[in-house]
């Protein structure tokens, strides 16, 4: 019976199981379901219905009380046995749950005594906080009633006092039109108002400041009682003048009470004065927008800064300004589209032209029937004109608008002129802003104002000036080309109409514009001139490009440059500068447009430049058409190259660094002709004159041919010579050039032909003299070459003018005829460097000479010498006596011979050591 099914034991064990109706179910010979299997079932709905009996159901009563008596005794055999076996477990929980209800009695004695603490304090704290609330609640309501019937009797107070003020007010607008019927009169307050504007502003104590007048005075007045006043009606926004603001002292109606704004309006007493404080406050606005306007057009500065001060009582002084600097940018926008008005221009065009002797009435009437928008060609000259009138009237409206800006403030009556406009002075009003603060709260009117505005009075016109003149003038160029074509071509006249403005505006305001110092606000102006800028600069490099093309054409289709082309193109650059120089911007960029021109000249003309052996072939007869091209090339680079040069004298060093560099390269690429061909020059004539070694200088008394006269070479150096005077360098017109480049030849020539004839060896008697009879052909040749082509002039004919070279020529000739003694005395080789001497003594002695100690030829010795220092010449000859001396002290061959021309150039070493 212990292992009773399972599901019968599920049956008890179920939350739902209840005995009574398991009773009633045993008794009806039914089965039993629990309450949760009858919903799952469905039959919960209508229980009477029950399914029918199983077999099981209809066992008798006996029979089921038997089976309950059987599982009661199972259960309690299981419960004894678990008991059994956890008796030491349950007894020590039994334990723990006696000793556990002791700590619980306590805990619950505890929380009894905390519930009657948390009682005791509740009715401390819920009755006086009842009674605190509902004090503060009519606390409340008495600082409402109290705050209401504070300004319900500051608004009594302030309305009766408006009152007043209105009543004042009117009373001195009466007496200021029995004054208006004096002219005489109302000249002489309007000339003081003109000298006290000249006067320093100054603002007295108080609110108000001193204006000096007493309508003035009671406008300000009346500004601020209606300012007092709106803040009473609108709710206590603001504390008034008189009293203390109760919600901002007390600190317990302000940290926990918010006191509920009041509408005073609603108060009949108070409602019935709101029509007439709404008219006070009418008539003093435009009170005080007629002072602003009269403050403005008379330069009144004391009565300016009354009508501010009226502005900023009443609370606009930002929407004041704001208007003004709203009609001030319309102004001028409205002026400028005028000035470029093709309408305009075309009537104004044709009634000059009307007028005009030189037009006939048929052309006059043959135009007047319609309004064109681009000229004629009979017409174009009273179109440039008439549009060139419009805008120095532009500018002078400009200057006006900046010292002056006429700007209509209010709709004129009817019975007054439509042009009728106030007159006011941006400077004037920043300045006056500037200077004015109200000093209870010490805000400065100008800080005021920019809390709505974007930038200042002075900034807002350079801006709007700015942007209308780029806009308009852009966008008619854009639909005009008689406009573009004029404004782009007299771009200089344009910007000279805007220095005259600058002119006439420095004088009441802080802007310069000049070559070291450029006021932003010009700069501004002047970038708005860029579109027609951009069309003269591209006018002005097309002229320059086209002057380069001519002289430097690209398909070769005509001759090689030459003088005119040079000049031509220097002509050109200096003219657009000139034309450019009177503003330092606008030259600036001219400058960068001739370095670009330039530079393209420099590119065309170094592609042209023959580069090859023929550019410097000097074998004649004739020159080479490499040599003819570069020359002419070189020519026109020259005279472009001098007159650029000039242009350091007219203009500042900060512009004349922008072209220097264009003018170098242009420089440069003169001398890439030039050098090349110089250097072939002075190798052919270096070689010439090296043939003398082999002639032998040796023999004594053999008179072979041609000894008698010059030598050979001496006779080919005379006719190459002549060939590169003839063919070659006169094809260079170069001026100053030409004759520094045969100086440079000549004392090439002198100190190369020294120092090969101090070098040949053998040299006997009959060699030094036919040495002598060389350099008198040398001289006379050298003369003839330094002579200028024309036959009127010399240029340094003289060869004393050469200086050093040609005084070594002259002191070779002794020094070759002197004793061996004499060439250690410097009194008798003065003139002659201590190299030469020692190449003398060399040449007499047995001892080698340096280039034949090294294996040198003759004509690479000369070229080392002219490369290095004579010390390093020297040190080179030192070093041969050396190696001579330890040579010697093996071989005695020629050494006592020898010994004598070692202590001569020892000697001449040591003099040139201390010298």
């Amino acid at each position: 019976m212990s292992h009773m099914v399972q599901s019968d034991y599920s049956l008890f064990a179920s939350s739902a199981f209840d005995a009574n109706e398991y009773a009633n179910a045993i008794l009806a010979g039914e089965p039993y379901l629990p309450p949760s299997d009858l919903k799952l079932s469905g039959l919960g709905k209508n229980p009477n219905k029950l399914p029918a009996p199983e077999a099981s159901a209809k066992d008798d009563i006996s029979l089921a009380i038997s089976k309950l008596s059987l599982g009661i005794e199972d259960v309690s055999k299981q419960i004894k046995s678990l008991i059994s076996a956890h008796h030491e477990d349950l007894l020590s929980q039994a334990a723990d749950a006696n000793q556990l209800s002791g700590s619980l009695t306590s805990v619950k004695s505890d929380i009894t005594d905390l519930d009657s603490s948390l009682e005791k304090l509740r009715r401390k704290i819920s009755v006086p906080h009842q009674a605190l609330h509902v004090s503060l609640s009519r606390l409340q309501k008495f600082q409402q009633a109290s705050d209401v019937l504070r300004r319900t009797s500051r608004f009594v107070v302030l309305a009766r006092r408006l009152e007043g003020q209105m009543a004042e007010m009117e009373g001195h607008g009466q007496s200021a039109s029995k004054a208006d019927a004096h002219p005489t009169l109302k000249l002489s307050e309007s000339a003081a108002q003109m000298s006290s504007s000249n006067s320093n502003l100054s603002f007295g104590p108080g609110v108000l400041g001193d204006t000096g007048d007493e309508k003035e005075r009671t406008i300000a007045k009346a500004a601020l009682s209606i300012a007092e006043l709106v803040t009473l009606i609108d709710g206590p926004g603001t504390s008034d003048f008189s009293g203390t603001d109760l919600a901002a002292a007390d600190p317990i109606v302000n940290g926990a009470i918010n006191v509920v704004n009041f509408n005073l309006r609603l108060i009949n007493a108070i409602s019935s004065h709101i029509p007439f404080i709404e008219d006070a406050r009418v008539k003093v606005t435009n009170e005080m927008e007629s002072m602003v306007i009269t403050g403005l057009s008379t330069l009144n500065q004391s009565l300016l800064a009354s009508s501010l001060q009226t502005a900023y009582n009443l609370g606009v002084l930002p929407q004041q300004v704001q208007t003004l600097m709203t009609e001030l940018v319309q102004d001028v926008e409205d002026r400028i589209k005028r000035a470029f008005d093709l309408t305009k221009i075309s009537k104004d065009a044709y009634k000059d032209g009307n007028a005009s002797p030189n037009l006939g009435t048929s052309t006059g009437q043959q135009y007047k029937s319609r309004v064109r928008t681009e000229p004629t060609n009979v017409t174009a000259p009273q179109w440039t004109a008439a549009l060139w009138v419009r805008l120095e009237k532009m500018t002078e409206e400009m200057a006006e608008c900046c010292i002056k800006v006429l700007i209509t403030f209010l709709p004129s009556p009817p019975r007054l002129d439509r042009n009728t406009r106030a007159q006011r002075h941006v400077y004037t009003l920043e300045q006056v802003l500037k200077l004015k603060r109200d000093t209870v709260s010490q805000t400065v009117f100008l800080d005021q104002a920019m809390t709505i505005l974007e930038n200042k009075p002075s900034a807002t016109f350079w801006t709007a000036l700015g942007r209308a003149l780029e806009r308009h003038g852009r966008d008619s160029a854009r639909g005009s080309s008689f406009i573009q074509q004029t404004l782009s071509t007299g771009y200089p006249k344009l910007l000279r109409l805007f220095h005259e403005f600058f002119a006439k505006i420095t004088v009441h305001t802080d802007t310069v514009y000049s070559s070291t110092h450029q006021s932003p606000e010009t700069v501004l102006v002047l970038r708005s001139l860029t579109y027609f800028e951009t069309l003269y600069l591209s006018r002005s490099a097309n002229k320059l490009n086209e002057v380069v093309a001519q002289a430097f054409p690209s398909n070769g289709a005509r001759a090689s440059p030459g003088v005119n082309d040079g000049l031509s193109i220097a002509r050109t650059v200096t003219n657009e500068l000139d034309s450019a120089r009177f503003d330092p911007l606008f030259v600036r960029a001219v400058a960068k447009t001739v370095v670009s021109s330039l530079d393209t000249m420099v590119t065309r003309a170094d592609n042209l430049i023959v580069k090859d052996r023929t550019a410097t072939l000097l074998s004649g007869p004739s020159p080479t058409p490499a040599q003819i091209m570069n020359s002419s090339i070189a020519t026109c680079l020259y005279h472009c190259h001098s007159r650029l040069v000039k242009l350091r004298e007219d203009y500042s060093d900060t512009l004349f660094q922008v072209i220097s560099p264009s003018i170098s390269k242009i420089h440069a690429t003169y001398e890439q002709i030039v050098e090349p061909l110089l250097t072939a020059i002075r190798r052919e004539l270096s070689a010439i004159i090296a043939r003398l070694h082999r002639i032998d200088f040796g023999r004594s008394t053999d008179r072979a041919a041609g000894m008698g006269g010059p030598s050979f070479y001496m006779k080919d150096f005379v006719d190459k010579l002549s060939y590169i005077k003839m063919e070659i360098l006169s094809k260079f017109s170069v001026e100053g050039d030409n004759y520094k480049w045969v100086i440079s030849i000549v004392k090439f020539v002198l100190r190369t032909f020294v120092l090969h004839v101090s070098i040949a060896k053998p040299l006997g008697e009959s060699g030094k003299l036919q040495l002598t009879t060389d350099m008198t052909e040398l001289e006379f040749t050298l003369s003839a070459f330094m002579v200028d082509g024309s036959q009127s002039q010399k240029r340094g004919g003289n060869l004393e003018s050469l200086g050093d070279e040609y005084r070594l020529l002259r002191a070779m000739r002794p020094l070759l005829f002197l004793e061996n003694g004499q060439l250690a005395n410097p009194t008798y080789t003065s003139g002659v460097p201590p190299l030469i001497v020692l190449h003398h003594i060399l040449v007499r002695s047995p001892l080698p000479l340096p280039h034949s100690l090294h294996g040198w030829q003759e004509a690479e010795y000369v070229r080392w010498v002219d490369e290095h220092s004579e010390e390093e010449a020297r040190t080179l000859v030192e070093g041969g006596l050396s190696h001579w001396e330890k040579m010697a002290e093996t071989e005695d061959k020629y050494a006592k011979e020898a010994e004598e021309y070692i202590t001569l150039a020892r000697t001449v070493l040591k003099n040139a050591s201390t010298s």
